[in-house]
């Protein structure tokens, strides 16, 4: 699968931190050398921002590094992060946040997400998600929330429909089934639409009954985000009200693998999930 802007501007970030430790360089020392704020410097470092080829010639010169095929690359993959994708036309209606994490999602090999009052958004059906943004945002115009369930089913076509879909264990707590958004009947074929959707091979999916009782998830939701080059790129992912987290030290994300296993063996497995997820939509006809 060809890089997007993401993983471009955290390859580059990678190559000109090597570089910089390599000459046993500060992040102010190089800071203060190209009269940047010490935050631009790590940002471009770890990927957070783009970064503009003539500044990637800056950063070379303090470095010194004056091949001309290494100057090259860099630069290329300075432009290659700042390309549009398919989300930027929906800039104007969805937050900053929410393009981050989607642009991560577009570079992952493999999701594992766990829901403790929703279904994944990487399963929603359109009505579901239609309602559910009616819910969260009272106010916003009609063409807004089309516009939102437009990003919502393209995120799911580029993630699940590519060539080599992205791989999805969800697992579910319970009450996500049975909190009815919408209408009964958006529900029941929302659950229908999980049933049908868990078949898919590189779709898993488990729930967590209520039966289980306390468990890991009782935290809140979280996303582990797998890349191509593990232990280097995996992200955590958590959201709140007004703010969202990424967390990439080993110990965070060691933490959260750890409590996404716990989860699995706390939920049913794959066949009883399914069919607990029919037996709610059953309830709901």
């Amino acid at each position: 699968m060809p890089a997007t802007p993401t993983v471009r501007r955290r390859m580059l970030g990678a190559e000109l931190r090597k570089i910089r430790e390599r000459l046993d360089l500060t992040v102010d020392e190089v800071a203060s050398r190209l009269g940047w704020h010490q935050s631009k410097v790590s940002r471009l470092e770890t990927g957070r921002s783009g970064v503009r080829a003539n500044e990637v010639g800056a950063l070379l010169d303090v470095y010194q590094v004056t091949d001309p095929a290494t100057r090259e690359a860099l630069a290329a993959l300075a432009r290659e992060g700042k390309r549009r994708v398919w989300w930027q036309p929906y800039s104007d209606v969805i937050s900053q946040r929410y393009a981050s994490f989607i642009s991560f999602e577009a570079e992952a090999v493999s999701v594992r997400n766990f829901e403790s009052s929703l279904i994944p958004g990487l399963l929603q059906t359109s009505d579901y998600a239609r309602a559910l943004i009616r819910q969260l945002r009272p106010d916003a115009k009609p063409e807004v929330v089309n516009a939102l369930v437009d990003v919502r089913l393209a995120r799911q076509n580029a993630a699940l429909q590519r060539e080599d879909p992205l791989r999805l264990w969800a697992i579910v707590d319970e009450a996500a089934l049975r909190r009815l958004i919408g209408s009964q009947s958006i529900m029941a074929k929302q659950l229908q639409h999980l049933v049908a959707g868990c078949r898919e091979p590189h779709i898993t999916l488990q729930v967590v009954p209520f039966a289980a009782g306390a468990h890991p998830g009782v935290h809140g939701s979280f996303v582990i985000l797998e890349f191509p080059v593990r232990n280097d790129l995996d992200v955590v992912y958590t959201e709140a009200l007004t703010s969202s987290l990424y967390l990439e030290r080993d110990d965070d994300v060691t933490a959260y693998d750890q409590a996404f296993d716990r989860l699995r063996a706390a939920a049913l497995d794959v066949g009883p999930s399914r069919r607990l997820i029919g037996q709610i939509a059953k309830d709901l006809e």
